[in-house]
């Protein structure tokens, strides 16, 4: 019986110790040397510190701010555990809301956004300002959503209408090598190009 057991436990140190430590560390320390800034997260410093992430949406409410998609992730409610409260870009939490087109809440929290939206610029509103993404951290935005936004944006500034639109075909970015997606605007990017604007 121990002439059985002792090479199975034997295989079973050996493959954790190849599977769960050598192969994951690895794999770790080739991304850190080839990727390294997608290896830490894709983080976007500004003086030295960390301001957010290029992967993750932010929640500005500034009118001064282009916004981003709205965002479906929650938090557990500090009053009661059994329900959850909106936590907007919570990536400790990503995930969309399941609700559907017949839903209540939905309509009235997409009545809402077109509302808001509608005093931030002119025109139809685009989709993407009203509906949240399948993850909830989307943190970017079409051209359209961004266009949408320039003249409110500017206004708020008191710049130019056409120096925010030049910022946002500088933040436009293409699709991936020309075929994949769509283009699309980093909103926090385009927003800490508002920033560094004297």
């Amino acid at each position: 019986m121990l002439s059985q057991i002792r090479p199975a436990l034997v295989l079973l140190v050996l493959m954790t110790v190849l599977t769960g430590l050598a192969y994951p560390l690895a794999i770790t320390g080739i991304a850190s040397v080839l990727f390294p800034d997608q290896a830490g997260g894709s983080l976007i410093e500004r003086d030295g510190k960390v301001i957010g992430s290029a992967l993750i949406g932010q929640n500005f409410t500034d009118p001064k701010y282009f916004n981003g998609r709205p965002s479906a992730t929650t938090d557990t409610d500090p009053n009661d555990p059994w329900k959850t409260v909106p936590a907007p870009y919570n990536a400790a939490n990503s995930g969309g809301s399941n609700a559907g087109p017949t839903s209540k809440a939905l309509i009235e929290r997409m009545k809402a956004d077109v509302e808001a939206a509608t005093k931030r610029g002119k025109g139809p509103v685009p989709v993407d300002l009203v509906t949240t993404s399948g993850s909830g951290l989307d943190p970017h935005i079409t051209p359209a959503a961004a266009e949408f936004q320039v003249k409110q944006v500017a206004a708020a500034r008191s710049l130019p209408v056409e120096r925010v639109r030049a910022l946002v075909v500088q933040a436009t970015e293409d699709r991936f090598l020309g075929v994949f997606g769509e283009p699309r605007v980093n909103v926090l990017k385009l927003n800490m190009a508002l920033d560094a604007l004297k």
